[in-house]
């Protein structure tokens, strides 16, 4: 299994950014699929960006244009950048590897990170 620490969360005001890492133990090149999921205070987990080992990414429709994913393989990190914050994107993100299909759900997810809080007020 792939150990995840997640890291850079914290409160923004609305239209700011904020940029998660998540630092794996282990040889992350050999995860297909790492990515990112969120939930809010009464509501479930939900996808919101993954990223496979080639680079292609795939985004919840919510987060479209504002967040972008990235890894870097030879560092073992994994990265979402969040610009154009709102207040609905306040949450618990988690980092999450060997996503299988690499589908935005938290079904198919083996590893999970303890999860960052992001704060968006208005």
């Amino acid at each position: 299994q792939v150990q995840l620490v997640e890291s850079g969360g914290g409160s923004v005001e609305a239209g700011g950014s904020l940029r998660l890492s998540c630092a794996a133990s282990g040889n992350t090149a050999s995860s297909y699929c790492m990515g990112w999921f969120r939930q809010a205070p009464g509501k479930g987990r939900e996808g919101v960006a993954a990223i496979d080992r080639y680079g292609s990414t795939n985004y919840a429709d919510t987060v479209k244009g504002r967040f972008t994913i990235s890894r870097d393989n030879a560092k073992n990190t994994l990265t979402l950048q969040m610009n154009s914050l709102k207040p609905e994107d306040t949450a618990m993100y988690y980092c999450a590897a060997e996503i299988w299909g690499c589908v935005l759900s938290d079904r198919y997810v083996r590893d999970w990170g303890q999860g960052t809080q992001v704060t968006v007020s208005s």
